[in-house]
């Protein structure tokens, strides 16, 4: 349920995700205790859909070496809150974009020859080397690095990365790319004083880290597993009960008709839809928690509202539905609501719509 402190702000609102910064700085910490190495933490994508400014003000505290980003307008958004440290840019960005990253002091990642020489023509200094070691996403290739010795001895970066595909399966990848980038930051002309490799499942698997930074995202924002560590929760998504119904046998929900009443049942609609990043595609398999016990999802879930079997969970309009996190003695989290519809933990955080406000506490 929400926490006290919330309940008078969000007493207007049809929905809301309530973010415990609290538990973010702690997710922190513990990260900071496993790696026994400072933190890069990624901040891109409004903070995981989370609130780029309160997250990083919330991690302010805790001494990061830096902030890791999507974008150049990421990037000027942290510099123009205030934030001094590095700011590293770890997604590919074009010459275009260099008068901003320069006048905004961000950190690129450039991963071929003609990049990197673009970089220095511009008048660009601090920079990292992106190496690819299995990704095949973005960066040099981790055999390849012959191809950009040349520029890195015109314009040596002050660090290296490299970005697991598999960092929470036990197959033997993540080895097998920790052995692709030592071999080529090896082949360099020189190594980076910063070398940073790892992500969340990769610091809690492999603490402590062995590189200068770690680089953590999702468990941050409460998401992960791991025999070693568990991130706290740390968001909660809440709705309202705005109507009540009773069906008859043969009585359809939602469009297309996909769930029909077999026996009298009574059905609720919540004020929260896929309009608000609660995906469609739970319609019939997700569940929600009322008065601290399960309700069902009945039929589509619609751009503005869901609807809900209470047939035996006693509640009025107004009550409030958790559509993530804990109330009472059930809780359903981001993996949860993940795995109903098919999609990655990330996918559920990242598109949660800005329409159900952020409420921090």
């Amino acid at each position: 349920m929400p926490s006290a402190e919330t309940r008078n702000v969000t007493a207007s609102h049809r929905a809301w995700i309530e973010v415990d910064l609290g538990a973010v700085a702690r997710n922190a910490r513990a990260l900071i205790a496993c790696a026994r190495k400072p933190l890069l933490p990624m901040v891109k994508a409004d903070a995981y859909g989370l609130g780029l400014l309160p997250i990083v003000r919330a991690l302010e505290p805790l001494d990061p070496w830096g902030y890791g980003v999507a974008t150049v307008v990421e990037g000027e958004q942290l510099r123009a809150s205030g934030i001094q440290r590095p700011i590293l840019i770890t997604s590919p960005t074009t010459p275009t974009e260099f008068g901003r990253i320069i006048a905004s002091r961000l950190t690129p990642s450039h991963g071929d020859a003609a990049a990197i020489g673009s970089w220095l023509a511009a008048g660009g200094t601090d920079w990292h080397l992106a190496i690819d070691t299995g990704m095949h996403r973005a960066g040099v290739r981790w055999d390849e690095i012959a191809s950009v010795a040349d520029a890195v001895r015109k314009s040596p970066p002050t660090g290296a990365h490299t970005h697991f595909h598999s960092s929470e399966l036990d197959n033997g990848t993540m080895q097998q790319q920790t052995q692709r980038f030592r071999d080529a930051v090896a082949a360099l002309p020189a190594a980076p004083a910063l070398l940073h490799t790892e992500n969340s499942g990769a610091i809690v698997r492999t603490s402590p880290s062995p590189w200068s930074l770690v680089r953590p995202g999702v468990f941050l924002y409460g998401v992960g597993s791991g025999a070693k560590l568990q991130p706290e929760p740390v968001v909660q998504f809440f709705a309202q009960i705005v109507d009540i119904h009773d069906l008859n046998v043969g009585d359809s929900v939602s469009y297309d008709a996909t769930w029909t009443a077999t026996k009298s049942t009574r059905v609720a609609t919540l004020s929260v839809g896929y309009a608000d990043g609660y995906r469609r595609s739970l319609g019939n398999v997700g569940s929600v928690l009322i008065g601290g016990r399960r309700a069902k999802i009945v039929g589509t879930v619609t751009m503005d509202m869901t609807m809900v079997d209470v047939t035996d969970i006693p509640c009025a309009r107004g009550d409030l539905a958790t559509m993530i996190g804990k109330d009472g003695n059930e809780q359903i989290t981001a993996e949860d609501v993940a795995t109903a519809c098919g999609l990655s933990p990330y996918e559920i955080l990242t598109g949660l719509n800005a329409r159900a406000p952020r409420v921090y506490r």
